[in-house]
């Protein structure tokens, strides 16, 4: 097999990955970058992305993250694309309220640890722990070659005990493993990370500080999360109030023992933002589908006290129309990073201007370092890549056997006793 890493040998995002073997290709991730617009400039020079070309044989997508995904829209639309089916229908109910969503015309879907043959190529994936719902490491073989792709993961999230069970029963006779290091360099990611049931307690406290209404800032795809603040919701005796997006991604998951929007203690809000699109592409069809769970501007102020809300700044100003935001607090669940954007100032002017205090309360979707190096050791690579990290050359001083790669660069997986 040969390898390019087109980009993310340098960078946190922006994945994108080419397999070569027998002429024929695969390409693992094709995402955005971090920092970048959205863009077809951005998009790898590979054959075959933009027009047809035979020896592309597919485009497989780790998880649905942007910077995995994020550019996948702009592939030739008779792209095979193989993804989890779960990622992809989450895809495609994000489409309808966002750019950020997808939908694809050749859609093939993977399970845990069942092997699928593309050409050349049998890749087998590993489901993963990680802040997006139906990830997937990937393993890749070929040549009698064998390379496997972490994608991203966590061992600290509600489904730690999948990374618990890739350490008992990991790949076997692993040529080169690219892994993600997210956390490697970070100051604050260099101790034992959080787990989202040490999330939830915090929750939980921040909620029966709050006289009034609780406004969590969180992605509507991070599922995990989602699933904290509702058992918070729970223990603290307040309702959840999701909006219309969040309870389509959360009911295009499948997964019926997640929080949906029609069960007990659960509301749907329609902001502003999200009926336009509604309006504007006429799908009251799903509107109706929570008709029995919502609830409208006028009654925020009377619920207020038994409430928390999924919240974004966009809402700002119809929070204040509906009277609901005294004695209320923010409770931010994202990287703290992007607050230090400038164009996050006025939301923080908004905060101060009318008394609300914002707490943070998160914890990382990504491997701690420590968890990294249990994972590399189980794995046993002949040769490790850094990919997915900023921080590249110093893998050399957690892990054995690395070997620094450049975007772009070609190389070729080696062979037992090379």
């Amino acid at each position: 097999m040969k390898v390019c890493i087109h980009r993310g040998t340098q960078e946190v995002g922006g994945t994108c990955i080419e397999v070569e073997s027998a002429g024929k290709r695969i390409v693992l991730d094709v995402g955005l970058p971090l920092n970048a617009e959205s863009s077809i400039r951005h998009l790898p020079k590979v054959r075959g992305f933009r027009t047809s070309d035979s020896s592309l044989l597919a485009v497989l997508l780790s998880h649905p993250h942007q910077d995995h995904y994020g550019l996948a829209h702009f592939l030739s639309p008779d792209i095979r694309i193989i993804m989890g089916a779960a990622g992809a229908r989450m895809l495609k109910a994000a489409a309808l309220f966002t750019p950020s969503g997808a939908t694809f015309n050749r859609l093939t879907g993977i399970e845990d640890r069942k092997p699928l043959v593309v050409g050349p190529f049998t890749i087998t994936p590993y489901l993963n722990d990680h802040s997006a719902y139906d990830a997937y490491s990937l393993l890749v073989a070929a040549d009698g070659e064998r390379l496997f792709y972490s994608g991203d993961f966590r061992g600290h999230g509600r489904k730690g005990a999948l990374f618990e069970r890739f350490l008992e029963h990991p790949p076997s006779d692993v040529d080169v493993l690219l892994m993600e290091g997210t956390t490697i360099g970070r100051s604050a990611s260099e101790g034992k990370s959080k787990t989202e049931q040490e999330l939830e307690q915090s929750f939980i406290e921040h909620i029966e500080g709050t006289k009034g209404m609780v406004l969590v800032w969180t992605s509507g795809q991070n599922i995990d999360r989602l699933v904290t603040i509702f058992k918070a919701c729970r223990k603290a005796g307040r309702q959840l109030i999701l909006d219309l997006y969040t309870a389509e991604i959360l009911r295009a998951t499948g997964n019926l023992k997640l929080p949906q929007a029609t069960w007990n203690g659960v509301k749907v809000f329609l902001p502003a933002s999200q009926k336009r699109q509604i309006k504007k592409m006429r799908r009251y069809d799903i509107v109706n589908r929570y008709a029995d769970s919502r609830i409208y501007p006028e009654a925020l102020a009377d619920e207020a006290a038994r409430s928390v809300m999924l919240f974004r700044p966009s809402m700002t100003k119809e929070l204040e129309r509906a009277e609901c935001i005294e004695g209320s607090r923010v409770v931010y669940s994202l990287w703290s990073g992007y607050l230090k954007q400038e164009k996050q100032q006025p939301f923080l002017e908004w905060l101060t201007r009318h008394g609300i205090p914002l707490a943070h309360c998160h914890t990382s979707g990504h491997a701690s370092p420590e968890d990294l190096r249990r994972f590399a050791k189980t794995v046993a690579p002949r040769m490790l890549v850094p990919i997915h990290s900023f921080e590249g050359r110093r893998f050399k001083d957690y892990f054995d056997h690395v070997e620094v790669k450049q975007d772009g660069q070609w190389w070729e997986v080696p062979r037992v006793g090379d």
